[in-house]
């Protein structure tokens, strides 16, 4: 498609913004109501099939009923010259792909601020009922005030057909992101997004994927069995807390995560608040966190002691609470009280025989 086609007598092409593996995204102008927006044009091969077309066609219907600042706003989408496409608002900055090859990693606070809007966003379409199941880098992309937009919700779910319970032949999603149930085939559910945004999480402190592999079944393979490294061995300024948490929405069962990634949000929110604890203590070793990942094993095993003092006194359950311990005492005098009145009012009325 070149730079001067006209697509659906609409929309004038201007340039390529990017291209994958299923689809070209370009900067187009809306002629109709005279906007910037972008567009993603699927390949020839997904748009010929009338099973796809119709599944695409409700995904997209889905996402375009998606009204979030942080989620890029669906405003149109069809078929035209054999091609589907879908319309999108424009968004103006980079991925968050290009800004890892810039930078290898991302500070602390950073990461925090833009992880907790990819959670912000994401639990929106959660509550909606959606499923992203192509979380990556790629698909967050961060304007240059630094507000992060989640993109292409729906776009996978329509690749793979997948239905609740179902199990696909074909691993759609990112290999190096996808969640231990895709890895497996399985139905992806609001805990695959948040695996896939604990993925990210680690690649932005770390440096470093979690898992890499030569060949991809091996890669699914890992995602499925294999813990990952401690974070703080790659970065000790990360805290024990945040490691805590990353861990925690890095576990191989759904269930030991967040179930949702407005719950992976509300924590990385309450830490940001907080300000990051005990940066300078010594990093865990691989085999004390063995455990941590994918158990019911405390997490304070690969903790410092410092960092268990912290956890301690915000969840201490002996901590004395001293306003029920009045209340006791106070219902404890008022019955004793009782026995005595109760006496008397029994002898006034039952005199004692003389």
């Amino acid at each position: 498609m070149s730079e001067t086609t006209l697509l659906n007598n609409r929309y004038q092409i201007e340039e390529t913004l990017g291209k994958g593996g299923m689809a070209v995204v370009y900067r187009a102008q809306d002629l109709t109501l005279e906007r910037t927006v972008a567009i993603k044009v699927l390949r020839q091969d997904y748009s010929e099939d009338p099973a796809f077309r119709e599944h695409f066609r409700q995904e997209a219907k889905a996402a375009a009923n998606l009204t979030h600042p942080n989620i890029v706003t669906v405003h149109d989408f069809g078929f035209d010259d054999e091609h589907l496409f879908i319309i999108m608002e424009y968004v103006p900055g980079e991925d968050l792909k290009q800004l890892l090859e810039e930078r290898v990693r991302v500070s602390v606070e950073q990461t925090l601020t833009l992880m907790e809007q990819a959670c912000t966003g994401v639990g929106y379409a959660h509550r909606a009922g959606l499923v992203h199941c192509d979380i990556k880098p790629q698909n967050l992309l961060i304007t240059p005030d630094n507000r992060l937009k989640v993109v292409d919700f729906g776009i996978a779910r329509a690749l793979a057909s997948i239905t609740p319970g179902e199990k696909a032949e074909i691993v759609w999603g990112s290999p190096h992101y996808f969640s231990p149930e895709q890895a497996a085939g399985m139905a992806p559910s609001p805990a695959s997004d948040v695996y896939s945004l604990g993925v990210i999480m680690y690649e932005m402190l770390t440096g470093q994927l979690p898992f890499t592999a030569p060949t991809s079944s091996e890669l699914a393979r890992r995602h499925r069995e294999e813990m990952p490294q401690a974070p703080r061995e790659f970065n000790s300024a990360i805290p024990p807390e945040l490691e805590q948490t990353l861990l925690k929405v890095l576990s191989k069962e759904p269930a030991a995560r967040y179930r949702t990634a407005d719950q992976f949000g509300r924590v990385l929110q309450t830490l940001q608040e907080e300000g990051p604890l005990s940066k300078e203590t010594t990093p865990p070793t691989t085999s004390n966190i063995y455990m941590a990942a994918g158990s019911t094993q405390p997490y304070e095993k690969h903790l410092d002691p410092q960092a268990i003092k912290v956890i301690q006194k915000k969840e201490d359950p002996f901590e004395i609470d001293w306003i029920t311990i009045l209340l006791a005492l106070l219902a404890l005098i008022a019955l004793g009280g009782l026995v005595p009145f109760t006496l008397w009012i029994y002898f006034v009325f039952n005199p004692p025989l003389r």
